[in-house]
């Protein structure tokens, strides 16, 4: 009988269409190829079953390398800065360095290839949902990945770390119709995320429960307060009748562009207007009036996703959980007692 043949790089390149050379480089992870020609040779290299005895696959076999990516768009808004205090905090008690790395847009620096070069022991990725190919890289080097806040729903294989988004929509809708909201204006965010999603579901649900013949204007922002103050001016132009009106914002940053509009349109948070946002970063509690919101813990899951990778470093079977923390009601001043409608407002 005679042997199976034995899987050859040489095997590899032919079946992807490349060079020997070009087909090492991209198994290698080496950051000079396009993305296509990586995922051809990565595909064919699964596909045939090739193995490299020996090789390097990025991520050393060393079970103390104490490295952990945290992969983001970008860095230094009030999000990912809550993020990298509880994640950096959690990582450091469990002596681990905690790297900061970009997703650049450019294919021929992404950032898988980075990580394997540089012995990293895991990744957490915050709101970006990495590619097959990305994942396929990962996996291959033998590096555990768990996304937080994926901004779509993730593969059943990936493991997530995330809060009550559709929870918090409901507690918004309950808290302004306790407050004696009549008309609603839901500003929710485009890109339209998991995220948003399903808080905008929520709160458009529990408002439709409570109080089905409301009026509800929603409108959608790109979850900036420029784009929100340009969406709430034509939801309030919308708006029909009179009472108190309720206002919803899938982020804090967006009601804060909320309250221009509401402003330039003569009208007053909370007299005319009640407020409420999503996230409580820092600025919330520094608005005029203060913003109430729904809270969610983005330090806690910046954490959470440190210890839940760890686990996976340290040999434990994460695979599809997903993660999700709790939403609260935080209430400020944007919705304070005494507004019209309220029970209060006839009390000193």
């Amino acid at each position: 009988m005679s042997s199976p043949r034995r899987i050859t790089l040489a095997r590899v390149a032919e079946e992807a269409g490349v060079s020997v050379s070009t087909a090492s480089r991209a198994l290698r992870g080496r950051g000079d190829l396009s993305a296509d020609v990586r995922t051809r040779v990565l595909h064919a290299a699964a596909a045939l079953g090739y193995t490299s005895a020996g090789e390097s696959r990025g991520r050393p076999r060393d079970p103390t390398a104490g490295v952990i990516d945290l992969v983001f768009g970008n860095f230094h808004d009030p999000y990912t800065d809550e993020v990298v205090a509880g994640a950096r905090t959690t990582a450091a008690a469990l002596r681990y360095d905690l790297v900061l790395t970009t997703d650049r847009p450019d294919a021929e620096d992404d950032w898988p290839h980075r990580i394997r070069t540089r012995g990293t022991a895991g990744v957490i990725v915050g709101l970006v949902m990495p590619t097959a190919a990305q994942v396929a890289l990962m996996r291959e080097a033998g590096i555990p990945l768990v996304l937080l806040d994926p901004p779509s729903e993730a593969p059943a294989a990936l493991t997530s770390i995330r809060t009550t988004d559709r929870a918090g929509g409901v507690s918004a809708a309950e808290h302004l119709l306790a407050r004696g909201a009549e008309r609603f204006i839901v500003i929710g965010g485009t890109p339209s995320y998991r995220f948003g999603r399903a808080r905008v579901d929520g709160f458009i649900s529990a408002v439709r429960t409570d109080l089905p013949e409301a009026q509800v204007v929603r409108v959608d922002a790109d979850w900036s307060a420029i784009g929100a103050a340009a969406a709430c001016a034509r939801a309030l132009r919308e708006l029909n009748g009179a009472g108190p009106i309720g206002l919803f914002a899938c982020n804090d940053e967006m009601a804060a562009g909320a309250y221009r509009a509401i402003a330039d349109a003569g009208l007053a948070v909370p007299r005319e207007v009640l407020v409420v946002g999503f996230d409580d970063v820092r600025g919330a509690r520094w608005l005029h009036p203060p913003l109430t919101t729904i809270r969610q813990p983005i330090r806690e899951m910046g954490a959470a996703a440190v210890r839940t990778l760890v686990r996976a470093i340290e040999g434990a079977d994460i695979a599809g959980e997903a993660i999700e923390l709790p939403t609260a009601l935080v209430v400020r001043g944007s919705t304070a007692p005494g507004a019209p409608g309220d029970p209060a407002s006839s009390h000193p």
